[in-house]
């Protein structure tokens, strides 16, 4: 029997995009160096086409009924928080992180833990070494089921004949398919080797939990396609230097993507932080000037946090920003509000902000303690340690109200905050705890009033 014809592709590794030549920008997403070539077959995925044809049937969506309860613990409290509180059958997730950052540790711990026969799957590391590191972790489960293999049809063979609760693969870059004539890791390869992981998957309503690496660039390997392609992507964060770990979900089919989970890195392995906001502001000592606390939002959680900022004459004609777990463009914002508002000339200053902890935000509530933290370094003047702040500032000055405000009053004075600033432009406030007092600004030109 002749062999099958193979064609040639072109594939951008960010978006997927497909070309019929080489193109050293692409077309589609304009990023540089990301087409790659690869082959396959000239009648790709017949069977599965054969397969799946004429399987469906169409049917009123008022005949369907929600599925409640259908979620899975993996016993790692923290892990399934983050994908809303377990996994659901079926679901393919897809954790990414740098080199070194606790992707294997946290996949063989939830392992280990998970209730039922759970099959983890070692492409880059031998059954010893994966043994080595979980005698660290703790006791071994005697269903964990440990499978030396790269290859995605031996997966598949093993997952039929284990029948597994849940699979892990570690990692989705080192699996390679016969249907594919290129290299593992390649576009082609890590797409196919999905694809045949999930047709596997879904009939048996197997969890699975995929291994991603990332680029220099912070994105997860691969083509963009593979994050379309899984329910869940998570990113694993933090510096390998310190011992906090924080768990993101980027997508998810099935909860909220602002959720987080943060571990504590030890000799015995990740150890689940309760209590985020005592982590991160550390001891409460004495405090110089250039810090805040702020209470934000991260999910379902309110987190205290610090705040450092900087403020120094530039050194160098251009003056510079930076900011560290808080987005470049929002305090280039806040700059100019200070600047145009309140008139503090920031304009020939180099400014640095950090949000401490290593922890990153998105809650636009954290605002006003960015302003306070940059007023506090401008004038060298230390705030009060027992003051937190919650508000979001607009273009023209105003301190706008923040949601969730009463989570947040809970949270400081579980920290142990005397006064928390907040917006006085809203209406019916909720009454704040014994202890904690409101201190309302409508202006950022009120706030130097109010914190010195």
């Amino acid at each position: 029997m002749a062999k099958a014809k193979t064609r040639t592709h072109f594939v951008c590794s960010d978006c997927g995009h497909v070309t019929g030549q080489w193109v050293g920008r692409c077309p589609s997403c304009k990023s540089w160096n990301t087409v790659s070539e690869f082959k396959e077959s000239a009648n790709p995925r017949l069977e599965r086409a054969a397969v799946a044809a004429g399987v469906a049937e169409a049917r009123p969506l008022r005949d369907y009924t929600e599925q409640t309860g259908v979620r899975v613990g993996t016993g790692e409290g923290e892990f399934d928080r983050v994908l809303g509180g377990g996994l659901v059958p079926g679901a393919l997730v897809l954790l990414g992180g740098e080199p070194g950052i606790g992707k294997s540790t946290l996949s063989l711990q939830t392992a280990m833990k998970a209730a039922g026969k759970v099959l983890y799957v070692s492409g880059e590391e031998s059954p010893e070494q994966v043994r080595l590191r979980a005698d660290r972790l703790g006791t071994l489960g005697a269903e964990l089921l440990i499978l030396p293999e790269t290859s995605t049809e031996g997966i598949v063979k093993a997952v039929k004949e284990h029948r597994p609760d849940l699979l892990f693969v570690d990692s989705i870059q080192t699996l390679h398919t016969a249907r594919v004539e290129s290299a593992p890791g390649s576009v082609a390869q890590v797409r196919e080797s999905t694809a045949e992981l999930i047709l596997a998957a879904k009939p048996l309503q197997l969890p699975v939990v995929l291994i991603g690496h990332i680029t220099k660039e912070g994105a997860i390997a691969g083509p963009k396609v593979l994050e379309h392609m899984v329910d869940v992507v998570l990113t694993f964060e933090g510096d390998r230097h310190h011992a906090y770990r924080i768990l993101r979900a980027v997508k998810n089919r099935f909860g909220s993507t602002q959720e987080i989970g943060i571990f504590e890195m030890r000799g015995d392995g990740l150890h689940p932080v309760t209590d985020p906001s005592g982590a991160l502001l550390g001891d409460g000592g004495a405090r110089l000037s250039g810090t805040a606390l702020a209470v934000a939002i991260e999910g379902a959680r309110p987190i205290t946090v610090e705040i450092q900022a900087l403020v120094s004459s530039a050194v160098y004609g251009t003056p510079q920003r930076s900011a560290t777990g808080y987005n470049l463009r929002r305090l280039n914002m806040l700059l100019a509000v200070l600047e145009k508002r309140c008139g503090f000339k920031l304009g020939a200053s180099d400014v640095f902000l950090n949000l401490a902890g290593g922890i990153r935000l998105e809650d636009p509530g954290i605002d006003l303690a960015v302003v306070g933290a940059i007023l506090s370094s401008t004038l060298d003047l230390t705030l009060d340690p027992r003051t937190a702040m919650c508000g979001e500032v607009g273009l023209t000055g105003e301190v706008r109200p923040v949601a969730r405000l009463e989570q947040r009053m809970a949270e400081a004075a579980k920290m142990g905050m005397e006064r928390l600033v907040i917006s006085g432009l809203g209406s019916n406030e909720p009454e704040p705890p014994k202890g904690l007092s409101l201190v309302r600004v409508s202006r950022v030109g009120e706030l130097q009033k109010v914190l010195f």
